[in-house]
């Protein structure tokens, strides 16, 4: 047994692989929020984490939504200090196609130094690194030097359908100084960053309704409006051929970015190709006159995420189908509003249907942008906790995904949001083979028990 320690670090440092045994344990829960049949697995997730939280010295709880519970973690023992949230997502994205994963997608494999599971890094790793941080104070100082509050919910895969909510109605008992979230990723291995942006969303479902039925394609098409060719002649229109996006309206509200911060941007050490070969596409493309970093960053796209219409099977079918449908993503920049690209798109798709088809377009989801204010004592005690455990200074960075409940967090408590995220380039977060490094695992919670310190002091 490790002997006791005034240090948090060479505490995390002592049990690093009892550590890593608990995230494995995690890990092996399969939270898929997306697929009812995981909705035991779900919850048990969160009283897994629930009772993590206790046994470290937390009041711990769930509460319950219409969806899957939230996790509800407060230590309030630093009367005078700051508050801290710690907002973290216990559900994971659906595993499959499974035969492209080379180990078991919920049974955690370590190769090179990684551990390969899903949720590795999609964030129970990330959230459970926070953990970890808070129980080396608490088990060598038997206290923190801040207020603690960890939320954890099981939608955020899904939308964060309920969160919002339960923030908005619990928004005295969530009142905190400064929000803290790993839910992303550094720049390059060994270069630790804080994000400074993030994309928002807006998710829509485009339904294409022809004929009643299927038909015969010998003996109806050329007569029948076939709605497969509509809804390709719809698509076709969202775009012009160089890759800007050509729904009306669509940048009207876009906030450009400070030439300071494009000129950073463009100061890193990216390197196009070895980003166009790690994601095996025969080409770069988007968006002319900016960078790829740019485009992921700075600039929202439209993109299209799956199709479905007619015969899909093995062999020959000639028919023409009854419907269509697509599945159609944009991500947003400050200060583009979901709800207007919402109308925009619904006004766009009305006026480019071809007749003789009906077309449906529903908003399933969405979420605002977000871009950080980098100066403060958070954001000062986070760049020297960076430093100090990796050896350099942090750089700025930004994020192409969206994180919906960064927003809500800033416009219902009123509190600064840090993001700061101990994954990697190509960690496969969404795809099979999704890995975390476990050096950043260990890194990341020296991090933010550090971070606790200098925040503490500020």
């Amino acid at each position: 047994m490790a002997q006791p320690t005034q240090d948090p670090a060479a505490f995390l440092d002592a049990h690093a692989e009892r550590a890593r045994d608990e995230l494995f344990d995690f890990l092996r829960i399969p939270s898929v929020s997306a697929r009812s049949e995981h909705d035991g697995d779900t919850r048990r997730a969160a009283g897994w984490l629930r009772d993590a939280l206790a046994a470290i010295g937390l009041d711990a709880a769930l509460h319950e939504t219409p969806g899957h519970p939230i996790v509800l973690g407060e230590w309030r023992g630093a009367p005078g200090a700051p508050t801290l949230l710690v907002y973290g997502h216990y559900d994971v994205q659906p595993a499959e196609p499974l035969e492209l994963w080379d180990s078991p997608a919920f049974e955690p494999t370590v190769r090179d130094g990684n551990v390969y599971a899903r949720g590795s890094v999609d964030d129970k790793g990330q959230l459970f690194l926070h953990v970890k941080a808070l129980e080396a104070h608490l088990r060598t100082r038997g206290a923190l030097p801040v207020n603690v509050i960890v939320l954890a919910e099981g939608e955020e895969e899904v939308g964060s359908v309920n969160l919002e909510a339960f923030v908005e109605a619990e928004k005295a008992r969530l009142a905190c100084d400064a929000v803290v979230i790993s839910d992303s990723a550094m720049f390059a291995p060994g270069i630790p960053s804080i994000l400074s942006s993030l994309r928002g969303m807006a998710y829509f479902q485009i339904d294409v309704q022809g004929p009643a039925g299927d038909l015969h394609s010998g003996s109806y098409g050329g007569a029948v409006p076939n709605p497969a060719m509509a809804l390709a002649r719809i698509l076709a229109t969202m775009h012009d051929a160089d890759g800007t996006v050509a729904i009306p309206g669509f940048y009207d509200a876009v906030r450009p970015f400070p030439d300071a911060v494009r000129a950073q941007m463009r100061a890193l050490p990216f390197d196009d190709e070895h980003f166009r070969a790690e994601a095996g596409s025969p080409a770069l493309g988007g968006e002319p006159g900016y960078t790829v970093l740019e485009r992921l960053w700075t600039r929202p796209t439209c993109e299209v995420n799956g199709l479905l219409s007619g015969y899909t099977g093995e062999g020959a079918k000639t028919v023409l189908p009854a419907k269509a449908m697509a599945k159609v993503s944009c991500r947003l920049v400050p200060d583009q509003d979901p709800l207007e690209i919402e109308r925009l798109m619904a006004a766009h798709v009305a006026r480019v249907a071809p007749p003789g088809v009906t077309v449906t377009v529903t908003h399933l989801h969405g979420g605002r942008p977000w871009r950080a204010d980098l100066g403060g004592p958070l954001f000062d005690a986070a760049k020297q906790a960076l430093a100090e455990v990796f050896g350099r200074e942090p750089v700025v960075t930004g994020e192409g995904g969206s994180i919906p409940v960064v927003g809500d967090f800033q416009r219902v408590l009123g509190a600064t949001v840090l993001l700061v995220g101990f994954g990697l380039p190509g960690e496969n977060a969404h795809a099979p083979n999704e890995w975390m490094s476990l050096d950043n695992f260990h890194r990341g919670a020296k991090v933010i028990a550090r971070l606790y310190d200098l925040y503490a002091k500020a």
